[in-house]
């Protein structure tokens, strides 16, 4: 199988329960949910996402013909060292590539695998850390994880619904979006209410990191 690469860089993880951990983020082109075009926003599954994922040009992107030889560009970010490896795998949305075989190439140079994922296809097996980021108005498949990760307010979404599914941390966040008070505020009252949920803020745009 080849991979389609927007972006693979080192940075700090900003968000969630491994925020502050110096990690690989490797982030694949496309998504489900939306097409990436500005034009399509207004009618897509997701409306609100801020990252960009079309194409391969962004810093550590490009195609890559087989899991060894993208495993091997995410151990070239990380330089050297074994201890305590982390590879963030995201998008777009992940699951539309990620497979058993760049799991394993991963775990063979000593990386642990986180993925972010919007959950509307389950996740590949061997895993060792599932976000799953839940989208109102989208079927959710995969339930079950490691965090479930917020992002608030959204319309159409039952936090007391979500505390069901079988996670063993729950992080609210709030959007990024124009309204960006309001949104903390309502994340926030959130936590505050309902003291399953833990508050998350975006910690690398706060510093400037990528």
């Amino acid at each position: 199988m080849s991979y389609s690469v927007k972006e693979c860089f080192l940075t700090i993880q900003g968000e969630g329960v491994q925020s502050g951990s110096r990690a690989v983020f490797l982030r694949f082109a496309g998504c489900n949910l939306w097409s990436g075009r500005e034009a399509d926003r207004g009618t897509a599954e997701c409306r609100f996402c801020d990252t960009d994922f079309v194409g391969t040009d962004g810093e550590g992107g490009g195609k890559f013909g087989s899991a060894g030889e993208l495993a091997a560009h995410v151990e070239s970010r990380w330089g050297e060292g074994t201890e305590q490896r982390l590879v963030v795998i995201t998008g777009g949305e992940p699951m539309l590539q990620l497979d058993a075989a760049l799991v394993d190439a991963l775990h063979a140079r000593r990386f642990r695998v986180a993925v972010e994922t919007n959950g509307t296809l389950a996740a590949v097996a061997g895993l060792d850390w599932i976000c799953v980021s839940p989208k109102a108005g989208t079927q959710v498949v995969q339930r079950q994880g490691d965090e479930l990760k917020l992002v608030w307010p959204q319309e159409g979404i039952d936090p007391s619904e979500l505390e069901h599914w079988s996670f063993d941390h729950f992080i609210v966040q709030p959007m990024d979006c124009a309204a960006r008070e309001q949104a903390l505020e309502a994340a926030i009252k959130l936590a505050m209410d309902r003291p399953r949920w833990r508050l998350s803020l975006q910690a690398h745009k706060i510093v400037g990191l990528p």
